[in-house]
């Protein structure tokens, strides 16, 4: 079964806790503590491979969890890590974040990694906060969790030409004379529901691949037919056959079919209609076709191929004229600049640190991303812990800002899970 879509909740693996442990040996006075870090969480890493054509495997698997670090040990040792979870996915494929719409990342080479969820840190142990103000800590840090997505996976097929056209103009059969790909082909309405790949060699030591597409019809940009199916598909390849039904069977007109496609391939999406364009008119074998020919060069007034896919008339032409075009043309961009996930590094705003709203009971509610985590890795069965934990918001500038929202002594602040009194 091809699938090219599939939609995930991916967990990272939390990190593993560290632990509070003390130096006990003979004849060491004041060991010390002793307690050591935890391992790092696993991530999850989507790996491309050419052993796999579709994403049938993420359709039927939605909930992916990685593994979590080991604790921490004593006399100082660390946990171990987690192990890396691996997903294979089919070469061609764009992981998206669901959320945000953004692209993770894009798989195009065998072999290619994206890391799609990392996994958390581990906990410091109470070895690690030994200072000369400190000499002896009671406490340890739980492990960070991991990163928590859902993600949308999306198969485009690799191909350096992509075969366009209404359907039953002769794609499929064109793509079976010239290449080892064997379509189905029969004499209705989308008979190719799925993209077919076939390789295509030259007699001069030239291949290129080539691919034929399942048919639109007018509206297909907006989900009309199989329409998106196929426009998915199409945005890799770097040249676009547009094979059209020159004999004009069942009524079809030609010059109609070549305006229709060439609307939707703009309306999809602006690279589409900047990838260079090789006419074919196809069924020259059949009665009617010369004709229509003639009066479709007159109209269109553009390079076009004449050929017949079922005697293999003119076909070779076809082809080195495909291999010129793609020698000369440069990869194109698939995404729009507000698909693509930008980092951007520098100073943040301390607003963005936490958000603070008053609710209808009085309470200040305290939430925040970056204050999330430094709350999941705070033992609060730790009076120490949480003595830290207050010392980290004041650095923060809470207290400040509750003051300016006119908080009281003896008010209620709620972050997360917990409720404390504010204090003077």
């Amino acid at each position: 079964m091809f699938i090219d879509q599939a939609k995930m909740e991916l967990f990272g693996g939390k990190g593993g806790d560290g632990i509070v442990a003390y130096r006990r040996e003979l004849k060491v006075e004041y060991g010390g503590p002793f307690g050591g870090n935890g391992g790092n969480g696993g991530s999850i890493i989507f790996k491309g491979t050419n052993g796999k054509t579709t994403l049938l495997d993420l359709k039927y698997n939605t909930v992916l969890k990685a593994e979590e670090g080991q604790k921490g040990k004593n006399k100082g040792m660390y946990g171990a890590n987690a192990s890396n979870t691996y997903v294979l996915v089919p070469v061609g494929t764009t992981i998206f974040d669901q959320d945000t719409n953004k692209v993770i990342g894009d798989i195009t080479k065998d072999g290619q990694e994206v890391i799609v969820c990392k996994g958390g840190r581990g906990g410091r142990g109470n070895m690690a906060f030994q200072s000369n103000s400190m000499k002896c800590p009671d406490f340890c840090e739980k492990g960070e969790p991991g990163e928590h997505r859902y993600v949308r996976c999306e198969l485009r097929v690799l191909a350096d030409c992509g075969l366009v056209g209404f359907p039953s103009v002769g794609k499929s059969t064109l793509i079976s004379v010239c290449s080892n790909a064997r379509p189905k082909i029969a004499a209705y309405h989308f008979t190719t529901l799925q993209p077919n790949l076939g390789m295509v060699r030259l007699d001069d030591g030239r291949d290129f691949v080539m691919a034929d597409l399942p048919g639109i019809i007018e509206g297909a940009h907006s989900g009309a037919g199989l329409g998106l199916e196929f426009l998915r598909h199409i945005e890799r390849c770097k040249v676009i056959v547009h094979v059209i039904d020159m004999a004009a069977t069942d009524g079809r007109d030609p010059i109609s079919d070549f305006n229709i496609i060439n609307a939707e391939l703009k309306e999809y999406k602006m690279n589409l209609s900047k990838r260079p364009m090789i006419i074919v008119a196809n069924k020259m074998d059949m009665p009617e076709a010369k004709e229509n020919l003639e009066r479709f060069k007159k109209e269109i007034n553009l390079p076009i191929i004449p050929i017949s896919a079922l005697t293999k008339d003119n076909v070779k032409e076809l082809l080195y004229k495909i291999a010129d075009t793609l020698d000369v043309t440069e990869e194109f961009s698939i995404f729009e600049e507000d698909e693509l996930d930008v980092v951007e590094y520098g100073l943040k705003d301390e607003d963005e640190f936490f958000t603070i709203e008053k609710q209808d009971d009085g309470v200040f509610n305290v939430t925040g991303e970056k204050l999330k985590r430094i709350f999941d890795m705070t033992d609060f069965d730790s009076e120490t812990a949480r003595f830290r934990f207050a010392r980290q918001l004041r650095t923060y500038g809470l207290d400040d800002k509750l003051r300016k929202l006119g908080v009281k002594n003896g008010d209620t602040v709620r972050i997360f899970d917990f409720e404390f009194e504010f204090i003077e």
